[in-house]
């Protein structure tokens, strides 16, 4: 395997094509709710990360071949009063998994942080996605809490439509 990661050209259709079929993929994974994406994510996702400069995206390929990709989001640290990055999805193709390209994209997601001056890394992941909950422990990633007494921060969402 020689896989290699790149920022993406949100302008490239190859690399539009990469992203989507990669985060299509994940969707249809149990991780990834289990469901294809629309057909309007398909025409619009990487139309739509370009309009965003504080989107960051990255491309794992083995050769031609998608093998993973990062989506990033910047967002602002108030406590800090610096940037900080969020990793908004973090997916690998079914025939990489357990080969290092996590590894690789988060590398490349981590430079981008330093890059930009952030003051950290910021993700979301499921309780039960064992695996990935594991890789993030062992690159650095830990739950939030300012205080014990406090408890961790906890994700929660309010859908609009």
């Amino acid at each position: 395997m020689s896989v290699t990661v790149i920022k993406a050209d949100l302008g490239n259709a190859a690399h539009a094509a990469a992203l989507f079929e990669t985060l299509n993929a994940y969707a249809c994974d149990a991780m990834g709710g289990g469901k294809q994406l629309s057909d309007y994510v398909r025409e619009n996702l990487a139309a739509e990360l370009k309009k965003r400069p504080t989107a960051h995206v990255f491309l794992a390929f083995d050769g031609e071949t998608p093998a993973g990709l990062a989506t990033c989001i910047e967002g602002f640290s108030t406590f800090a009063c610096k940037p900080l990055l969020n990793l908004h999805d973090l997916a690998v193709m079914p025939a990489y998994r357990g080969q290092g390209v996590a590894r690789l994209l988060l590398a490349a997601v981590e430079e981008q942080a330093r890059q930009l001056g952030c003051c950290k890394l910021t993700l979301e992941v499921l309780e039960g996605n064992a695996v990935a909950r594991s890789l993030y422990r062992a690159c650095g990633f830990e739950g939030y809490e300012l205080k014990a007494e406090t408890g961790k921060a906890m994700f929660m969402q309010k859908p609009l439509s």
